[in-house]
């Protein structure tokens, strides 16, 4: 596999540098996302984690790949600017913030104001009296029963 670097631009407004690549892989599949960015951190001497590969084509028939990536300054800048589905297919979110997110999620579903809560409440137990209610139906019919067998 080998990398050629066909563009770089500095992009100082979002503190980054974008490259276009082109990959000669013959005999190979396309590569994956990771073993690019190793391969581009190498090339570059900068920290994989800065790099995004953003976009990855291959052509029917030849080996050859072109992509399209960006190397940040600092993993913040990249956290911040950087979509979520991008970083999951650079696989550059780490453990804490998917906890962080399913945090969120969790709060999120709670109810916030007073209201939600003596609703939620209400509700609760609304439904608790109607399993109760079954059950005394339940015991009365049987004691009917018993009553009716002697």
């Amino acid at each position: 596999m080998d990398i050629e670097i066909t563009d770089k631009k500095n992009n100082p407004l979002f503190n980054r540098t974008e490259i276009h690549f082109t990959i000669n892989h013959e005999g190979e599949g396309t590569p994956n996302r990771e073993i690019i960015r190793s391969e581009i951190a190498e090339k570059l001497n900068v920290k994989k984690e800065n790099i995004i590969i953003n976009n990855i084509s291959s052509s029917f028939g030849i080996q050859k790949s072109r992509g399209y990536a960006k190397i940040y300054a600092s993993p913040k800048k990249l956290d911040n600017l950087e979509s979520k589905y991008i970083l999951n297919r650079n696989k550059a979110i780490k453990k804490e913030k998917k906890k962080e997110d399913e945090i969120k999620k969790s709060e999120k579903e709670e109810p916030k104001t007073e209201k939600e809560k003596e609703e939620k409440i209400t509700t609760e137990q609304n439904n608790d009296k109607v399993e109760t209610s079954d059950n005394i139906k339940e015991t009365d019919i049987k004691n009917n029963d018993n009553k009716n067998d002697t």
